[in-house]
C-alpha cells in the first residue's frame, strides 16, 4: 500500500509500505479520509519522543472495511485502543486506561495509509448519508466533546453558561460546535491569525476576537501554551471553569493565587471515553454539530506539502483533510 511516513523532524515521504497485519488487531479498513491533528505536526516537528520515525503517522480516520462479516460498511474509527478490564475501563474511562495505546504511536502505525487495521469495537458504522470526510472528524470533535462535557458538568446549577474558546484550530472549532449542542448559547472563540479569523466569521458564522474581554463561566483552552493559560486564568471568571486541552507547552502560565482566591476549577481533559465518542458521532450523523464544511482537502500523496503550509500558517482552514486514493 502507499503511505506518507515519517522520516525524521521535518521530513514525510509517500512512499510503497507493507499493508497493516490484522491477525492480532481484527478489522482492514480502507482509509478514505484522515485528518491532520496538532499532534501529528508535533511529531512532524521532533517535538514527540512518543512518536519515534520512521512511522505512519494520522489518527482520524473513516473508511470501509474489507473483508470478513463487516465487509463494505462504512465506519469512522476511534484510534485509541484500551484493555477493557481495568478499574478505569471498568468505570467508564478507558482514556485513562494505563494500557492504552493510539494509532500513529508505536507499536500501532497510524492512517496516514490506504489501510488501517483496528480492533472490530472501535469501528462506528456511518450512515449512507454522512460523506466520509465529516465522519472523518468524529476524533477530533470527540476531544472538544469531552472537555465540553467535563467543563459544564462542574458548573452549579443555575449559573452561567458563557463560554470562551482559546485557538480556531479544528480542537477550537469543535469546543464551539460541543458547547452549542449542549445548550450554551453565548460563545466566544479567540485566535489571532488573520486569514483563519476571517474563515471562522464567514464560513462558520462563529464570535471571533483577537483579544477576548470580560469574563466567562467556561474557558477551554484548546493551544496549550503559557500564554493561553495566562489569558485562561485572568478570563475565567469567580467560580468558573478551565477545560484544557492543548499540550503545546508543559509549563508555566497558570495564575494558581486567582485560581485559588477566586476557587476557579482547572480540568485537565484528554481524548475521550468510548460514549464520548459514540456520542459524538450521533451528533455528527444527526446534524447536531452543523454542516461541517470547515476542512480542506488534498491527496495523501501531498501530504508533505500540507505539512509545510500547515508549519508557515498558510492554511485558513481549521482543518485538512487527506484522502489516500486521489
Amino acid at each position: 500500500m502507499k503511505a506518507l511516513v515519517y522520516d525524521g523532524p521535518r521530513t514525510l515521504s509517500y512512499k510503497e509500505v507493507a499493508d497493516p497485519p490484522t491477525e492480532m488487531t481484527g478489522e482492514l479498513i480502507r482509509v478514505e479520509a484522515v485528518g491532520i491533528c496538532g499532534s501529528d505536526m508535533h511529531a512532524y516537528l521532533g517535538h514527540d519522543s512518543r512518536r519515534p520515525a520512521p512511522l505512519i503517522l494520522g489518527h482520524e480516520a473513516a473508511g470501509t472495511i474489507e473483508g470478513g462479516p463487516r465487509a463494505g460498511e462504512r465506519v469512522t474509527i476511534n484510534p485509541l485502543v484500551t484493555c477493557g478490564i481495568c478499574p478505569a475501563c471498568q468505570a467508564g474511562r478507558e482514556n485513562l486506561c494505563p494500557e492504552r495505546q493510539i494509532i500513529s504511536m508505536p507499536p500501532r502505525e497510524g492512517a496516514f495509509a490506504q489501510y488501517v487495521s483496528m480492533p472490530s469495537r472501535n469501528l462506528t458504522t456511518v450512515p449512507e448519508n454522512v460523506p466520509l470526510e465529516q465522519a472523518a472528524l468524529a476524533e477530533p470533535l470527540a476531544v472538544s466533546w469531552h472537555a465540553a462535557r467535563l467543563a459544564l458538568s462542574a458548573l452549579p446549577e443555575g449559573g452561567r453558561r458563557d463560554a470562551l474558546v482559546i485557538g480556531g484550530g479544528a480542537i477550537g472549532v469543535a469546543a464551539v460546535l460541543a458547547l452549542r449542542a449542549m445548550g450554551v448559547d453565548r460563545v466566544v472563540i479567540a485566535e489571532r491569525n488573520e486569514a483563519r479569523q476571517d474563515f471562522l466569521s464567514d464560513i462558520c458564522g462563529f464570535d471571533v476576537v483577537d483579544s477576548p474581554q470580560g469574563d466567562f463561566a467556561v474557558v477551554i483552552d484548546a493551544v496549550g501554551l503559557s500564554v493561553t493559560r495566562a489569558l485562561a486564568s485572568a478570563l475565567a471568571c469567580p467560580g468558573g471553569v478551565i477545560a484544557h486541552i492543548g499540550l503545546g507547552e508543559d509549563r508555566g502560565g497558570l495564575d494558581i493565587r486567582r485560581i485559588t482566591l477566586q476557587e476557579i476549577q482547572f480540568i485537565g481533559t484528554y481524548t475521550y471515553t468510548d460514549q464520548d465518542f459514540r456520542d459524538t458521532a450521533s451528533a455528527i450523523f444527526a446534524g447536531r454539530l452543523g454542516p461541517l464544511d470547515w476542512f480542506e482537502k488534498r491527496p495523501l500523496a501531498e501530504g508533505a506539502r500540507a505539512f509545510k503550509d500547515l508549519n508557515r500558517h498558510a492554511v485558513s482552514a481549521p482543518k485538512i483533510i487527506l484522502t489516500p486514493w486521489a
